[in-house]
């Protein structure tokens, strides 16, 4: 298991890649990738459509499959937690 200087739930600023100087709270720490999952807040039309899609089968949860948005994944070394 690794450390990190960040956790679930921190709000950060993403430093470096596509979503540079955006806002985001961890929604989740994937260790093994050693990388965060990020919800960024305020998302343009064009932002989301940029974030990209997955599509899933049909199941009793989903009964018409298809696609679902995906939530942005960044190293964790490109973020600092905000100063609160």
């Amino acid at each position: 298991m690794n450390k990190y200087h960040v956790k679930k739930g921190d709000t950060v600023v993403v430093n470096t890649g596509e979503w540079k100087k955006r806002e985001g709270k961890i929604l989740a720490i994937l260790s093994k990738k050693d990388r965060v999952v990020l919800e960024i807040a305020g998302l343009t039309d064009e932002d989301r459509a940029r974030m990209g899609k997955r599509s899933i089968k049909k199941s009793q949860a989903n009964p018409n499959g298809g696609m679902v948005e995906r939530s942005v994944s960044v190293h964790v070394s490109n973020v600092t937690k905000k100063s609160e």
